[in-house]
């Protein structure tokens, strides 16, 4: 098997999944050294909002709900979590199915009815993920949780949001808005190993979005752990004697997370 190797910048890189592997490692690496700051500085957010009976709402559109799902109701994950999705137009405001689209996370004037949608509280904290940033739908979103006085955790890349203007009629986008902006450290585009005919493969947005998000749920649980307070934290499904354990936490919060579609 012939060895394709690319120029990129100042270095060559390998277009095979060992490329792909060292790409994706050395970016993990640099943004979790990047972001150490601000991951504290997001679960002092989650973990007051969770002291306060709060619970965390977390959106995301396109690639960047895969986040949502880190976050939401996973193995491993914090219980008090409430997964925000376009599809809820749908499923719970009556819209028709075809609404639903590639565009729709451009348009500025759905986010208001999906705010509305979501069984949202006062001390309740947002994680938005969007890797450019700039998409209506994100925007407006983001300002309405900046305006109801919600905390607000970014997810999103530096480099794709610098580059692209936004979709949103204030120019503004998510990182303008947030109270703590993770950067996922993902390249112009995503991609990560370019082609020879222009064009690029290997996305590493969800895989160093993942890595952010699970970061804060550690250090918000550690520092549960260490006050000597019990974490409400999941066990997962598919092990014995875990419904027991998932639906009593789960009824805490009755009303306020969402499981499912």
């Amino acid at each position: 098997m012939a060895q394709i190797n690319i120029s990129k910048g100042p270095v060559t890189v390998t277009l095979s999944p060992e490329g792909y592997l060292d790409e994706v490692t050395e970016t993990i690496g640099r943004v979790a050294a990047a972001a150490r700051d601000g991951v504290r500085r997001a679960a002092d957010l989650v973990t007051d909002a969770l002291r306060a009976g709060g619970v965390v709402q977390a959106f995301g559109t396109g690639h960047s709900e895969a986040l949502a799902m880190e976050i939401a109701g996973r193995a491993g994950g914090l219980v008090p979590t409430n997964r925000i999705a376009l599809r809820d137009l749908v499923l719970r405001g009556g819209e028709p199915v075809d609404i639903l689209g590639p565009t729709l996370e451009r348009d500025p004037t759905v986010a208001r009815r999906l705010y509305e949608l979501t069984p949202i509280d006062p001390r309740d904290v947002f994680v938005i993920a969007s890797n450019s940033g700039v998409n209506g739908t994100i925007v407006e979103f983001a300002s309405l949780v900046k305006e109801r006085g919600h905390g607000l955790v970014a997810i999103t890349s530096g480099q794709h949001s610098a580059r692209v203007p936004s979709r949103h009629p204030s120019g503004r986008k998510l990182s303008d808005l947030a109270d703590v902006v993770l950067d996922n450290g993902a390249p112009y585009g995503d991609a990560s190993l370019p082609l020879p005919g222009g064009g690029a493969v290997g996305a590493v947005s969800s895989i160093t979005a993942a890595l952010l998000a699970q970061q804060v749920v550690v250090e918000v649980v550690r520092r549960l752990v260490e006050a000597g307070e019990t974490p409400p934290v999941y066990l997962s499904a598919n092990i014995p004697d875990s419904d027991e354990h998932n639906h009593t936490l789960e009824a805490r919060y009755a009303g306020r997370i969402r499981r499912g579609a």
